[in-house]
């Protein structure tokens, strides 16, 4: 197993590799293109073979909470016992409304466990809504509001489950094998290295062929498989997956049946339930920029029945003085 908190040894900006990214999103104002974001995205089509692939696809990228599903997979397999909200807030970056934070505690309650069990970071929520109405409220970080408690407790239980090491999950050998192992089963392709993620959780570098391999795995999986499991609970509870006024709930809603995850560093990953999918990846790490360059790809992929779904996240407006002057949009 490759070191689940490997601490660098060589300082990759001494000789960077960087991969071929294109020009995948442009904002313009009044006449001029004023920003563009660079990235590589891959389509893949439902026999896995590859139909569209910008930049440098076969690069290797750190997934970031894209690679959460595929962890809730694993767990699965391993034996624990998750209803349809626990698991898409296993597999989320969540919004940290009161909801969220209810469905991880019964996640930790239903293994005998509470708040004191998370070992993630401290947070306030990450949707801005929700963040206000928590400070309004009095509300403070902690570990249960942190956009990954979901997934920490998740972990949490199944460390409690197997008799693991749960005080020292983040570093117990059991899950970090089971994790990394069920990673590169879902991808097809071995990890090519690890980090630790802002959570605490272990990242690994893989391709965006092997996330998009991943997703559709999940999204064309057979009824009553662990993947299928993961992709029903994601498609049911959408707004569980990330929150209201969040880009991957309106995604999931716009196309019944898929299965999308962001990861920070412009990230994005979609499944479809025919087996095609989708991995992005945006150079500069912009959020902003992942959603308009996916939106695009899928539109065109699945025609105009679904361009009309997703008109509204292939493009924001670029306002002045509260007029709209420009666009963010793909290219």
């Amino acid at each position: 197993m490759i070191p689940a908190h490997p601490q660098p040894q060589t300082d990759p900006l001494a000789n960077p590799v960087l991969p071929q990214h294109v020009p995948l999103v442009a904002a313009t104002r009044g006449e001029a293109v004023e920003s563009i974001h660079y990235g590589s995205a891959v389509l893949l089509d439902a026999q896995g073979q590859v139909l569209v692939s910008l930049g440098e696809p076969q690069a290797a990228y750190y997934p970031r909470s894209a690679l959460k599903p595929l962890f809730a997979v694993g767990m699965l397999r391993a034996g624990l016992q998750l209803d349809d909200q626990q698991l898409a807030l296993a597999s989320a970056s969540h919004s940290g409304a009161p909801i969220h934070q209810q469905v991880a505690s019964s996640t930790l309650a239903a293994a005998n466990l509470d708040e004191s069990a998370l070992r993630n970071s401290t947070d306030l929520p990450y949707g801005v809504a929700e963040r206000a109405d928590y400070l309004a409220g009095g509300g403070t970080a902690t570990q249960l509001a942190q956009n990954c408690s979901g997934k920490h407790a998740a972990l949490a239980a199944l460390s409690e489950l197997k008799s693991w090491d749960t005080a020292n999950y983040l570093h117990d050998e059991h899950l970090l094998q089971l994790l990394q192992d069920t990673v590169q089963e879902l991808t097809g392709e071995q990890i090519s290295g690890v980090s630790t993620d802002g959570c605490g959780t272990p990242v690994y570098l893989i391709s965006l062929l092997g996330l998009a391999r991943g997703f559709a795995r999940l999204s064309a999986a057979e009824p009553g498989t662990p993947e299928a499991r993961v992709a029903a609970a994601m498609s049911r509870y959408p707004e569980l997956v990330a929150g209201v006024g969040r880009d991957v709930t309106a995604l999931m809603r716009a196309i019944p049946g898929a299965v999308a995850k962001d990861g920070f560093e412009g990230i994005q990953a979609v499944g479809l339930p025919d087996g095609s999918a989708l991995a992005v990846k945006i150079a500069d790490g912009s959020d902003r920029a992942r959603m308009p360059i996916t939106a695009k790809l899928l539109a065109e992929h699945l025609g105009d029945a679904a361009g009309a779904a997703l008109a509204e996240l292939a493009s924001s407006p670029a306002l002045g003085g509260g007029v709209q002057v420009g666009v963010l949009a793909a290219l």
